[in-house]
């Protein structure tokens, strides 16, 4: 036998915690001597405490062995009355094992009592079936009343007394029976189609009607719903179908407002494409619209169940056949006035307070939900239609512009003048106006389309732009024919270069964004070739007046003295008078490119003819010339305004001094100098300045010629070229007989 301590090994663990426990707290109660006088007080309260345990548990384990015994008790009991009920139920198998023969009669008397009950149901109903044809007139005549409840209740009886009929002989798979039936009952098709008709009609003139008869259109909506309800019956039986069914008169319902609310508005004749047509039905839209769905808010949602939300399905019908509405507008080939007005009604009218938006709506109407009315696609494509066609207009406009602009140039009248005297023309006003009205009427569309327009404006002002310079070469060419036609040709050079001048500081204030100043870099290279043109046939003119005069530089005349360079100053300042009717910019402008032409004409003249000073006297009589000429002419262009600095005669005065040096030995750093100042002077020009000298030995030019080669010259940026554009002319060799000497 096992022992107590192995068959309870819960008790053995417990024993031992407890022992650990008591030897913890008398350990913890007894740990200084003083305390062991109170050892007898703790031994009689723990034997205290030890009794009351003890005698609980005993008292638990007594009421749970009478609970035991009381179960064994009810058990022993139970099994008795189980065994009892297995006898009784054994001796009714057996009774009814007995009488299973009498059941047989039982089961055609079941039979005969089935059929005698469905006799006397069609006993029942004969005489509503011999009424039937009698309720289709009566039900015809209500409807041709518009009884159309009291037409409806005698319908549904008689499509009930079909639906009855025709479900008993469908369970009993009598089909050929249901044909017949269906062949009695055939008017309620036609009665059925009279009543949805007239049904269909009122629902389309829901509108006019729930402000002028709002019982009509309950009637109808209460005959939808109750047929509703038997769909939804006869659908959850689902075990016979009735032919008809389900009508779904409740979603015909929401189509046939939906097509009335499409139909009435939106397939419209085609329309007008230009602005005003356009205008007037967007207003019309507009005004019927927000007047419809008042009558809904306030009216029809009243006349209908909650559940048929019909404001938010009215909501949506609008918003839908206006956004395909649109989209067949936009299929027509509307003018720019008819795509702004549509990008405009649809992207800002539709939502204001004017249209779905208005305070009559709110908050019950709200479209924020719906898809937009034109999608970001099709508002770009119509943006993109849109700046083609203002394009189109500005070309035309442009050109007419351009047109009046060269008729202008042949008048025989000066250009018009501003207030401080400058010349000009109405052209940068006009293109300005043009472009920065078109770019400010796109900002009331969206950004998107004014960034569009000034893209365009720029592209096509710096096409006009290249026109305007290709009409100005043609006057030219046909001033360059008869220098009388134009009779003001330099007064309106000097507008033109004014008017670029304007359209250049203009061009800024198109920008989207004021604070943006950049100009695009291609525009700004067309309005800087445009002043290049303008000033190129400016100099053209002054060059024409000027070479005459260079013509006779240098000579022998000219040498000992002469007004030539008197003369050629008193051209200039003719024109520097004409020049100051330009701005100070461009007038600074043209007196440097003026002084440029000079001094490259005077030196052009002087390395092209040169003239080879035969002696000491007659070189520095050269340089007395140069001196007074040179001084003569920059004293001139100082007067006119033109500082020293941006001068290029001091290369006059720098030749001077290459001519004027005594000693030619040291011609090399002289001309070391002067091509270090002046690096696009070539070997040639050298070679033509120590020609002009007379002086020069061989060894002493090849010896600058060398210098030159091992010194190369970089032109630095910003340089202005002077001698790069003087051609020294070849020097014909003599001719030579074959096997001769020349001469």
């Amino acid at each position: 036998a096992s022992s107590p301590d192995e068959e309870w090994p819960e008790a053995e663990k417990a024993e031992k915690l407890a022992r650990g426990a008591a030897l913890k707290w008398a350990s913890g109660v007894f740990y200084r001597p003083e305390k062991l006088e109170g050892l007898g007080h703790y031994r009689r309260r723990e034997t205290q405490r030890n009794s009351s345990i003890q005698s609980r548990l005993k008292s638990t384990v007594q009421s749970y062995l009478e609970g035991v015994s009381a179960g064994l008790e009810q058990l022993q009991s139970a099994a008795q009355e189980v065994q009892s009920v297995c006898q009784d139920l054994g001796a009714a198998r057996w009774a009814l094992l007995d009488s299973a023969d009498h059941f047989q009669g039982l089961q055609q008397m079941r039979k005969l009592m089935e059929e005698h009950v469905q006799l006397a149901s069609v006993v029942q109903v004969l005489p509503q079936i011999f009424s039937v044809h009698e309720v289709f007139s009566h039900i015809l005549q209500l409807l041709h009343g518009q009884h159309l409840l009291e037409a409806h209740v005698e319908l549904m009886m008689v499509e009930q007394l079909r639906d009855d009929i025709l479900s008993q002989l469908h369970l009993r798979g009598l089909s050929s029976a249901q044909e017949t039936v269906l062949s009695y009952f055939s008017g309620l098709q036609d009665l059925n189609e009279s009543l949805a008709k007239q049904l269909w009609d009122i629902v389309g003139s829901s509108l006019r009607l729930v402000r002028e008869d709002p019982v009509l259109f309950v009637t109808a909506v209460r005959i939808i719903e109750r047929e509703e309800k038997i769909d939804d019956t006869l659908l959850l039986e689902a075990t016979f179908l009735p032919p008809g069914r389900p009508k779904g008169w409740r979603q015909k319902f929401h189509q046939v407002l939906q097509d009335t609310i499409t139909g009435a508005r939106f397939h419209a004749p085609r329309m007008d494409a230009e602005g005003p047509g356009l205008a007037k039905h967007l207003a019309a839209l507009q005004k019927d619209i927000v007047s419809e769905l008042c009558v809904v808010k306030d009216l029809m949602v009243q006349c209908v169940p909650a559940h048929y939300n019909i404001l938010s399905v009215c909501t949506a019908t609008y918003h839908q056949a206006l956004t395909s509405h649109l989209q067949e507008i936009l299929r027509e080939d509307l003018d720019k006035q008819g795509l702004f007005l549509l990008l405009e009604w649809a992207l800002h009218v539709y939502h204001s307070p004017e249209m779905m938006g208005h305070p009559d709506l709110l908050p019950e109407v709200d479209v924020s939900a719906l898809d937009p009315l034109m999608s970001s696609e099709l508002v770009d494509q119509t943006e993109k239609r849109y700046v083609m066609k203002v394009k189109a207009s500005v070309v035309e406009w442009m050109q007419k512009t351009l047109e009046v602009e060269f008729k202008e140039w042949f008048r025989e009248e000066e250009p018009e003048t501003d207030h401080q005297g400058f010349f000009q023309s109405a052209l940068p006003a006009i293109v300005m106006q043009m472009l920065n009205e078109n770019i400010q009427v796109a900002s009331l569309i969206t950004d998107s389309l004014q960034q569009k327009i000034y893209n365009m404006a720029l592209e096509e002002l710096e096409a006009f732009l290249g026109r305007l310079r290709e009409a100005l070469v043609q006057c030219g060419k046909e001033h360059q024919q008869d220098r009388a036609v134009p009779k003001y040709y330099i007064s309106h050079l000097l507008a033109v270069l004014n008017n670029n001048l304007a359209l250049s500081n203009s061009v800024s204030s198109l920008h989207p964004d004021a604070a943006c100043k950049e100009v695009p870099a291609s525009l700004q290279a067309a309005l800087d070739r445009m002043q290049k043109k303008a000033t190129h046939l400016l100099l053209e003119e002054l060059l024409l007046d000027l070479q005459p005069l260079c013509l006779q530089l240098p000579s022998r005349k000219w040498l000992s003295g002469s007004q030539l360079v008197g003369s050629m100053c008193e051209v200039i300042d003719k024109y520097a008078k004409d020049f100051s009717r330009v701005r100070k910019p461009l007038f600074t402008l043209l007196l440097a490119e003026s002084e440029l032409l000079v001094a490259n004409q005077y030196l052009r003249a002087l390395l092209q003819r040169k003239m080879v000073c035969k002696s000491r006297e007659e070189r520095g009589q050269l340089c007395h010339r140069l001196l007074q000429d040179a001084t003569q002419l920059r004293e001139l262009f100082c007067g006119l305004g033109l500082e020293r600095s941006q001068q290029s005669l001091e290369a006059v005065f720098a030749l001077r001094e290459l001519i004027c040096l005594k000693d030619p030995a040291l011609l090399s750093l002289e001309v070391l100098g002067f091509v270090t100042k002046y690096p696009d002077v070539s070997d040639e020009h050298i070679s033509t300045l120590l020609d002009i000298r007379g002086d020069v030995s061989k060894e002493v030019r090849h010896v600058v010629l060398e210098m030159m080669a091992q010194h190369p010259q970089v032109l630095p940026e910003g340089y202005r070229p002077i001698f790069s554009t003087i051609l020294i002319p070849v020097p014909e060799l003599p001719f030579c007989l074959r096997k001769g000497k020349c001469a």
